[in-house]
């Protein structure tokens, strides 16, 4: 008869296994196998990192890539700036909560948000299709402005490109901002240490759920809306209350599990959460368990995840809930000393299971 010990000790065995064998995967040189792009390579998992990584970082390695942040931080007379750019080809255009210009806006800010720079000044590239109704250009753009104006930005310049019909689904962005840092500031997921706390700053997974919904595709109904807002308070709100904030992420392509994982990576360390922990909309919860989806991998577009010493996290804990936009806050989790480049979550069982980076996104197309 097999005993308990039997048991655990195989199960100790095969998680060694496992652990040695993304570790293994993880230090190899990145290598697209692939002849051509294909959907995976943009979804913000691990296609998408290799290719970042085998194509682009290789080609244009330099100190200021090398992080792979949201944001580059540069200096220029003086000044300490933060450099970002993104591109949106979210499909549908329109979607309950927002549209393609608000998202553009508020991607672009909350990716100089986190890296702990006040926005500044935008960009905006439109690829437009032809035939593209004008009243639809005209929503774009004032969601675009209201956004703006809501996040104390200005947009200062940008281009316009006409394509032919079919070329394009009616309308793309794309974007650069410029923020200022404060000379002494220098978040970054790699200053993450053991007993750090981990934080998100309210319910997961509404923005994508909501993006799958809107296409029409799915007989399932949900009273949802997307998450698309700018953080750029929030993080200044989260600064003023605590010295203790070491990284600041927004949880767009691929979600919370893939910012946790590039925690681990960056820093060399191991992340633990608790799945009990997590906020997630019971609307969101439900739709993703239809869809086969797990909420940890599905984008946000107004929550962001923060690592901060251990000894302030309730102060930051507090400073996030005082604030309309992260009022539903909350711990999920911890730095831990290893394993290393490993995010493994206890489930709502009493066990744990590893929490990997997906290959693709089960949902694509949404930003």
């Amino acid at each position: 008869m097999t005993t308990d010990p039997d048991v655990r000790a195989r199960g100790a065995v095969r998680e060694e296994l496992v652990l040695e064998r993304i570790d293994r995967a993880r230090r190899a040189r990145p290598r697209l196998r692939e002849d051509r792009v294909t959907m995976a390579h943009g979804a913000g998992g691990k296609a998408t990192k290799t290719l970042i990584e085998a194509i682009f970082l290789d080609a244009f390695r330099n100190p200021l890539l090398e992080p792979l942040e949201d944001a580059a931080r540069l200096s220029a007379g003086g000044a300490k700036l933060a450099l970002t750019t993104d591109s949106f080809v979210v499909s549908p255009l329109f979607f309950p909560g927002g549209c393609i210009g608000d998202l553009a806006v508020n991607g672009t800010v909350n990716d100089l948000a986190v890296s702990g720079a006040v926005p500044l000044w935008l960009t905006a590239g439109f690829i437009l299709e032809e035939g593209f109704e004008v009243a639809g250009l005209t929503a774009i753009v004032a969601a675009m402005r209201d956004a703006a104006a809501a996040a104390g930005v200005q947009i200062v310049t940008g281009d316009t490109k006409v394509v032919e019909k079919g070329k394009a689904d009616g309308c793309y962005i794309s974007t650069a901002g410029v923020g200022l840092i404060e000379p002494d500031r220098a978040l970054g997921v790699a200053n993450a240490r053991p007993g750090d706390a981990i934080l998100v700053s309210g319910p997961i997974g509404d923005h994508g759920i909501t993006i799958m919904l809107a296409r029409g595709e799915l007989d399932i109904e949900a009273d949802l809306v997307s998450d698309t807002a700018s953080l750029a308070d929030l993080v200044a709100s989260l600064l003023a209350a605590t010295e203790g904030v070491r990284a600041l992420r927004d949880a767009t392509r691929g979600g919370v599990a893939t910012i946790l994982n590039e925690i681990a990576v960056a820093a060399g360390v191991g992340v633990t959460v608790t799945e009990a922990a997590i906020p997630v909309r019971a609307e969101v919860r439900g739709a993703a368990e239809l869809l086969g989806i797990d909420p940890m991998y599905v984008a946000c577009e107004g929550r962001m995840v923060a690592v901060v010493d251990g000894a302030s996290a309730d102060a930051a804990l507090a400073a996030l809930r005082a604030h309309p936009a992260g009022r539903d806050a909350a711990v999920i989790g911890e730095v831990t000393a290893g394993p290393a480049g490993v995010v493994q979550l206890r489930t709502a069982f009493g066990g744990t299971r590893i929490v990997d980076l997906l290959v693709g996104d089960p949902l694509p197309r949404i930003c």
